[in-house]
């Protein structure tokens, strides 16, 4: 693929993911091939800060577990109240790069 166009998408999406990833993803963009970009380009990705703000506010329920597509640990949270509280506090500092991790295989698994 272009390296303008790589260079573009991970201007714009760089946010997404974790910093030791987006070495990773701008390689894996150069070695595809042009058919692909409309692929890339069709991708959503979850915004982390859009993560905390639920968290902070649903966090006890799981509705941020829920956001980003863990499931089981949204089940677990919303039965037990966020951990009696715990979890839910945890999860303020966590979920931002729980949403970046769920980004990253949300890219590797629909490019492979």
């Amino acid at each position: 693929m272009e390296a303008q166009k790589v260079d573009m998408f991970m201007m714009m999406n760089a946010k997404f993911f974790e910093s030791h990833h987006v070495h990773a993803v701008r390689e894996k963009l150069l070695s595809l091939d042009e058919s692909k970009w409309g692929i890339v380009q069709s991708l959503q990705f979850k915004d982390p800060t859009t993560s905390l703000i639920v968290s902070l506010l649903g966090g006890g329920l799981g509705i941020d577990r829920f956001m980003i597509g863990d499931t089981g640990l949204g089940v677990g949270k919303l039965l037990t109240c966020g951990g009696l509280g715990i979890w839910t506090i945890i999860d303020w500092f966590m979920i931002m790069g729980a949403t970046r991790e769920k980004n990253m295989e949300n890219f590797q698994n629909s490019l492979y």
